[in-house]
């Protein structure tokens, strides 16, 4: 979707909206804890982020692919910078058709910075000369297609003599067919609000959303100022000078600041607002949390999972439930499944069904923070007592799980611990709920005046002999269904059809029944080979003759990987009662305290 329709919906409504912008980092490690970042601050409900383009064209391929994994993955509305500096026609196409194939629709155009070791700045050959000619192209080839946001500047351009002089330029980027303006940052909220009226007198009259920076620390300040130039009001400098040496009492007063400036701005009447983030979080949220924004659940969790904004993906609203900690892998090892008929996540019949090529299994964190956390396992109990601190908040991660639980495991946290304890290694869960609000804050998501249901469910790791165990105690229960598979393929289950089983669920007024995650026998086999490799990946961390990889390797070899539903939903403790867990949760919940 064009971020421009977003905007005007918003004023449509009445309604304050935000957006923020990233820049790719530098190290891999980075771009890993920005996804992180990225993935945590959609929760604040931004209407899109944009991702920067490097001086020279110097990020342009992490940019693209950052952008990519922000539609695709996260379901994140998108802006893609793109810059002439060093960009011939041929770079321009390519990024922009990068662009257009993961759905991404907005472009923020810009002339771009000098080249490293260049003062001034020169068009390329066979490039552009500034961004009104980048506008007019991206027209000219795409038509409609691209939104097309461009830079203002409030206290002018460095290259341009005269802040009048400026805003007809800019004039010129919007008649050439820009729709929005996004401005460079400042710190002075009466000459931002001067140069709106200014903008407006000249003819400009698409939306003008202010750049907004949350001052982090002395020093930064005033290196970010010299990029431009910024005027800041002897005010700012005179509250700063007895705090300067005191980083927290810095970014305390930047939050505050930046909550002032919103408030002015939003009696103006502009009800946007553009956070230049530098890859931080927490000044942004404490801004929102401060001046009381907090989005809708409908826009924050449509579904239970972020929905990918890629074209091929966009009416996908159905998922199985096994990737649900693997949400990147998921969408990387799906791409050349099938296309999605009827809004369906794949048809297991389909011959590109669990296409597995193109995408490498990992286990998320450097070899050092894997043996941090996980130490060198010697024995079955070993293993046990490294799930069990995960599901007691002790350990970070799981090879399964690169993120904590969810907040709807809290309430059976201590149960998950104690069944480690026990030999079942589980790596999937979620509790039964019966009819919660959809904008319950842990259970709930899509639109408003809806009720939430959803079965509980268990996937696990087990040895054959407690598989056989397990098998025995369901027995001819009809209220429980389960797939077991092994390494080899061998598959056992008790469900008597191949269809897919609804396990969440969501009613709203005037819709049909939305069933959003399911667990279907052909996805189980698919997401086996993954579960079963990240054993193997585990074991490398270790030298090939030692009694740690020998153990991982052989629990791969050797184990089954289980997943129970209970499809009682109403009956909350059903799943538990297979288990002898009443001895192993006390000592595991005095453990967590």
């Amino acid at each position: 979707m064009k971020v421009i329709d977003k905007i005007k919906r918003a004023e449509e409504e009445g309604r304050v909206y935000w957006s923020f912008e990233y820049f790719p980092p530098k190290t891999t490690q980075g771009v890993q804890n920005l996804y992180d970042r990225i993935e945590r601050m959609q929760k604040f409900g931004p209407e899109f982020i944009d991702v920067t383009w490097g001086a020279g064209g110097t990020t342009s391929d992490l940019t693209t692919d950052i952008v990519q994994t922000a539609q695709t993955v996260y379901g994140i509305e998108t802006m893609m910078h793109l810059t002439c500096t060093n960009m011939p026609v041929e770079k321009i196409d390519a990024a922009l058709e990068k662009a257009k194939k993961c759905g991404c629709q907005n472009i923020l155009a810009l002339r771009g910075d000098p080249p490293h070791g260049q003062e001034t700045w020169k068009s390329c050959e066979g490039g552009f000369n500034n961004a009104i000619d980048l506008v007019k192209y991206i027209r000219l080839k795409y038509g409609d297609y691209f939104g097309i946001a461009v830079a203002g500047h409030p206290e002018k351009h460095a290259d341009c003599p005269t802040l009048d002089q400026d805003i007809l330029h800019l004039k010129a980027k919007v008649d050439a067919g820009a729709d929005l303006v996004v401005t460079q940052l400042f710190f002075d909220v009466d000459i931002f609000l001067s140069f709106v009226e200014k903008c407006r007198a000249a003819g400009i009259t698409c939306p003008i959303l202010p750049g907004v920076f949350p001052i982090q620390n002395y020093n930064g300040l005033k290196r970010v100022i010299s990029f431009n130039d910024n005027h800041v009001p002897q005010a700012i400098w005179d509250a700063l000078e007895p705090i300067k040496d005191d980083d927290a009492a810095v970014k305390e007063y930047g939050i505050q600041l930046t909550v002032e400036f919103i408030q002015k701005m939003l009696a103006a009447g502009l009800n946007g607002v553009h956070f230049y983030t530098f890859n931080l979080e927490r000044s942004t949220r404490l801004v929102l949390e401060r001046l009381n924004y907090v989005a809708s659940q409908e826009t924050v969790k449509p579904l239970p999972w972020k929905p990918s904004l890629h074209t091929k993906r966009i009416k996908e609203n159905v998922r199985p439930i096994f990737w649900k900690n693997r949400t990147m892998s998921y969408i990387k090892r799906t791409e050349l499944w099938d296309e999605f008929p009827n809004g369906r996540w794949g048809d297991s019949r389909s011959p590109a069904f669990g296409e597995l090529d193109g995408y490498g299994i990992s286990l998320k964190h450097t070899p050092a923070e894997c043996l941090k956390m996980w130490n060198s396992p010697t024995t079955i109990q070993d293993i046990s007592q490294i799930f069990s601190s995960y599901c007691a908040g002790k350990v970070a991660a799981l090879p399964w799980c690169f993120h904590e639980l969810d907040p709807e495991s809290e309430k059976i946290r201590s149960h998950l611990a104690a069944l480690n304890n026990l030999g079942y290694l589980t790596i999937n869960s979620q509790p039964a709920v019966n009819g919660v609000k959809s904008a319950d804050k842990v259970h709930g998501w899509g639109p408003k005046n809806g009720y939430i249901y959803q079965k509980a469910y268990l996937e696990c790791f087990l040895s054959p002999e407690k598989l056989n165990d397990l098998v025995t105690k369901i027995g001819s229960n009809i209220s429980i269904t389960y797939y077991a598979v092994n390494q080899q393929g061998d598959l056992r289950t008790n469900t008597q059809s191949d269809g897919p089983n609804a396990v969440t669920w969501g009613v709203f007024p005037s819709k049909e029944i939305i069933q959003p995650t399911v667990v279907e026998a052909a996805a189980f086999m698919a997401w086996k080979e993954e579960a079963f490799a990240l054993w193997h990946e585990w074991a490398r961390l270790y030298d090939a003759e030692s009694v740690s990889n020998k153990l991982l390797k052989g629990v791969a070899d050797n184990w089954y990987l289980v997943n129970i539903v209970h499809n009682d939903f109403q009956d909350s403790d059903g799943i538990w009662r297979l288990f002898d867990i009443e001895s192993a949760v006390e000592p595991t919940q005095q453990a967590m305290r």
